[in-house]
């Protein structure tokens, strides 16, 4: 009974199709879910010369990936990873230094303000210690602000060794996925959610440093460091260790099958790449640059006090200093000299009375050049504008970077989606049709069976 047996193959064809388009419409909202069809193919006919065919078959279990896309998918993931670990830390910096009421500009203003009034009667007590007090206030902008840097450097540092912890966790995933991609393949079984759970991995990976991935012939991915030192080789993995050292605060390196390799970490890409960027080329030269600030005002002013005499005193008293710096100190890199008065300002410059020749070389001083490491020689009165000016383009320059990265990303996703993804009008449509072709190759099976039954009755 050939039509029987067609009939059964066609049924059984239609059911299969019907499975994969339920399980595609079960995983409507499941993210890196790929869509899956089937495959028909018509059997040939028996060794009859009558037979015109055996029924179909399902020839094969199709996924609708395109590799094409989900590499373009996994890089766009890397710019976008880079770029947005950037931003929060810039876009806080901006906030505080070009605050008016908190920047350095605004304190180194207000010193100065504080020198020129007391000009116009160089004893008075209330005067004089307005300087006092101005002079307390800038170093305290200056600390306020090194502990701003400090916290973001801390902040950088504890971020980027969590990110390396969830790599090596997807790394190794993606080994265990390759190895078990491997056995269902040998065993028969469809490995398409176990491939899904991998891409997902790797995807995921892609975000925290730029990857390169390559398929092999066993259904297995590896997956290496732009570089081309290798994360993952079928089943083995590598691991990779962020080691703060002495001469080196941010050392990566890879350990792969016995041997370790050291790592540029400015070159990773991702969001690994972003923060160590981050790290060296914003964060630790604009705290030079303020440092160097804080060092050239304390020096010049203690300078300039100490060739001054003092109006208290024996005559001749010369002055002393006012700042003390300490290079390195994460909370009093600029601070008052302990137990100073407002006594002890030297304004005179022969040691008389009334005198402020000294007191007008103090002024002076705002309009002196001072030399910065990324911005060369500048006014001190326009350092620090300078230096905002500058975190502001470049905020702006990273802002416009992360926006064309997203949209890149969005538009890499999209095109995956279009091919992987799961339409639900494509699907609804699979089911009408598969379910007409299951109806229609079980009423042949009952037209065959009325058939057989005619032929039976008829032999009687």
């Amino acid at each position: 009974m050939s039509i029987i047996n067609n009939a059964l193959s066609g049924a059984l064809a239609a059911q299969v199709a019907l499975t994969a388009a339920s399980q595609n419409i079960a995983n409507l909202q499941t993210r890196g879910y790929t869509r899956q069809g089937v495959l028909l193919g018509a059997m040939g006919p028996d060794q009859s010369p009558h037979s015109t065919g055996s029924g179909v078959q399902v020839t094969a279990l199709l996924r609708f990936s395109d590799n094409y896309k989900s590499q373009a998918m996994w890089r766009a993931a890397s710019d976008q990873g880079q770029y947005s670990q950037n931003q929060p830390y810039l876009t806080q910096l901006e906030n505080v230094m070009g605050d008016k009421d908190a920047s350095l500009s605004s304190g180194i203003d207000e010193f100065f303000k504080a020198l020129n009034a007391v000009a116009g009667d160089p004893g008075s007590t209330p005067l004089r210690q307005a300087v006092v007090t101005s002079a307390n206030l800038m170093a305290e902008r200056f600390n306020g602000l090194n502990n701003v840097f400090n916290s973001q450097l801390q902040s950088v540092r504890q971020q980027r060794s969590a990110v390396v912890d969830a790599a090596n966790a997807q790394i190794s995933t993606i080994a265990s996925l390759n190895a078990q991609i491997v056995e269902a393949r040998s065993a028969g079984v469809s490995p398409s959610a176990l491939i899904d759970a991998r891409d997902q991995a790797i995807d995921e990976l892609a975000s925290k440093m730029g990857v390169e991935v390559s398929d092999n012939a066993d259904g297995t991915r590896d997956v290496s460091l732009k570089s081309g030192q290798a994360l993952v080789l079928g089943g083995m993995h590598g691991s990779l260790k962020a080691a703060p050292t002495a001469t080196s605060p941010q050392e990566f390196s890879l350990s792969f099958a016995g041997t370790t390799y050291v790592l540029d970490a400015n070159k990773m890409g991702g969001q690994l790449g972003g923060l160590s960027k981050y790290e060296t080329e914003k964060l630790l030269p604009l705290q030079k640059d303020v440092d160097d600030m804080a060092r050239q005002v304390a020096e010049r002013v203690n300078t300039q006090l100490g060739l001054g005499f003092k109006a208290d005193g024996p005559p001749g008293t010369p002055g002393t200093p006012l700042f003390v710096y300490t290079p390195g100190s994460s909370t009093d890199m600029l601070k008052l000299v302990p137990g100073f008065k407002a006594e002890d300002l030297a304004f005179s410059s022969d040691g008389t009375p009334g005198d402020t020749g000294n007191l007008q070389k103090l002024v002076a001083i705002k309009g002196q050049a001072i030399t910065l490491t990324s911005l060369g020689t500048v006014v001190l009165s326009d350092a620090d504008t300078q230096l905002v000016g500058k975190l502001g383009v470049d905020s702006k320059l990273n802002k416009e970077a992360l926006k064309t990265a997203q949209a890149v990303r969005t538009h890499s996703v999209d095109s995956w989606q279009a091919t992987s993804g799961v339409n639900q009008d494509e699907e609804a449509v699979n089911l009408a049709e598969f379910e007409k072709m299951y109806n229609a190759n079980m009423q042949v099976v009952r037209v065959a069976t009325q058939l057989f039954d005619t032929l039976l009755a008829s032999m009687n």
